[in-house]
């Protein structure tokens, strides 16, 4: 009768143990879904697949720049959910043949993910589909990362980061590569919920 009794034990001890594996499993996507949502779906999707861009990574580069917020303003003056600076946005509008260009557009989701979305397709064009030297020019200036590649500051490899004069380049770019995953693993390319 005792092995019974012990057998009969540990099956339900593997049963409570499988669901509270899947409630743990429940709330930690919860908490990710909370942690890093996917507002703007369409917009941001739309304009990942028009400009060729994992959408993953220009929902990370949001994330990271403005948490979302379409009215984020950096002290810089960078404006909307991907921070681009008004300069900026103006000559992509003019790239973009965008009439009318105005930095309060900045603020508007779907703009902000048009151009933004553009010019970062644009500086992986320049940067040869390199993506950790595209991400330093988005944030710390095309100018910078042509000046430290050339004065060999920094090789321009992921491996050296360190290397990067702005701490707060080298932390952006580390930023957006962990919130790239986390978002990869919890939407579909789509940006639907995987779970």
């Amino acid at each position: 009768m005792k092995p019974n009794l012990y057998a009969s034990r540990r099956r339900r001890l593997g049963v409570l143990t499988l669901l509270l594996t899947a409630v743990i499993l429940y709330f930690a996507r919860q908490l990710g879904y909370q942690s890093y949502p996917l507002h703007y779906r369409d917009a941001v999707v739309q304009r990942a697949s028009q400009y060729g861009l994992d959408p993953f990574l220009l929902a990370a580069v949001i994330q990271v720049e403005s948490r979302w917020n379409p009215a984020a303003t950096s002290p810089r003056g960078a404006r909307g959910l991907l921070q681009v600076m008004p300069g900026t946005g103006e000559w992509a509008a003019r790239q973009l043949g965008i009439p009318d260009f105005s930095a309060d557009l900045l603020y508007s989701p779907e703009y902000s993910a048009w151009v933004g979305s553009w010019y970062l397709s644009y500086l992986l064009r320049d940067f040869g589909g390199d993506e950790v030297l595209a991400l330093a020019a988005y944030n710390g200036g095309q100018a910078h990362v042509r000046q430290w590649l050339a004065d060999a500051e920094w090789t321009g490899e992921r491996a050296t980061l360190e290397q990067i004069p702005f701490a707060e380049t080298r932390e952006f770019i580390r930023r957006v590569q962990v919130a790239r995953v986390r978002y990869r693993l919890l939407y579909r390319p789509d940006g639907t919920p995987r779970f």
